[in-house]
């Protein structure tokens, strides 16, 4: 009798963890945020297939909303501690990354990661841009521009992690020379039909 109820206690716990699965996995997404799209990155390690990066947005849309608010983040801390700075609100919906729930030294940590994994962006095939051209992927010197803005990042991430002013503003030098060293080539033209070319 005993091992009957054990047996039936232990179908009734296995059928409503599988219930229990089910309903998370069924949940909705949070605001915000959209289900993924099969085949896309989020799907693709459930389902055992592969993803391949695809492009949204043409470079100045990527600079204006990843490298350039990042970038602002590092020069700010050039001259100034990112501790204590303060949001005015809540800080989990601050709109400032150091005044953020994730803020001060955390924040100038993510914004160089952001920098780094961001070079990876400018080498998507496909990416047009602001005038509609190709950017130039097969130009070596874009490869080296990339290269040095990745590694402009991880010098400003190291930089962040030791917490020492000094030595973020040697790292936000290395980062103004490596956004210099492309934005003179590809951007800084008095005529946009100009730029990226």
């Amino acid at each position: 009798m005993r091992y009957s109820k054990f047996i039936t206690m232990l179908v009734g716990c296995t059928v409503a963890a599988a219930i229990g699965v089910g309903f998370l996995l069924g949940q909705t997404p949070s605001r915000g945020t959209q289900p993924a799209a099969r085949g896309s990155a989020q799907t693709a390690g459930r389902t055992g297939g592969t993803s391949s990066a695809q492009v949204h947005g043409n470079l100045a849309q990527v600079m204006k909303g990843i490298l350039y608010p990042n970038s602002n983040v590092i020069f700010f801390v050039q001259d100034k501690s990112p501790v204590g700075v303060k949001s005015e609100g809540d800080p989990s919906t601050s709109v400032n990354p150091l005044a953020s729930t994730y803020g001060g030294w955390e924040a100038v940590e993510n914004s160089a990661l952001a920098l780094a994994e961001a070079a990876n962006l400018l080498t998507i095939p496909g990416r047009k841009c602001s005038n509609g051209r190709a950017v130039p992927l097969q130009n070596p010197d874009w490869a080296k521009f990339v290269q040095g803005l990745r590694d402009a990042g991880m010098t400003v991430y190291r930089a962040a992690q030791s917490k020492n002013q000094d030595k973020m503003l040697d790292a936000a030098d290395v980062m103004t020379t490596a956004c210099a060293n492309c934005h003179d080539k590809y951007r800084e033209k008095p005529n946009l039909a100009d730029r990226c070319q």
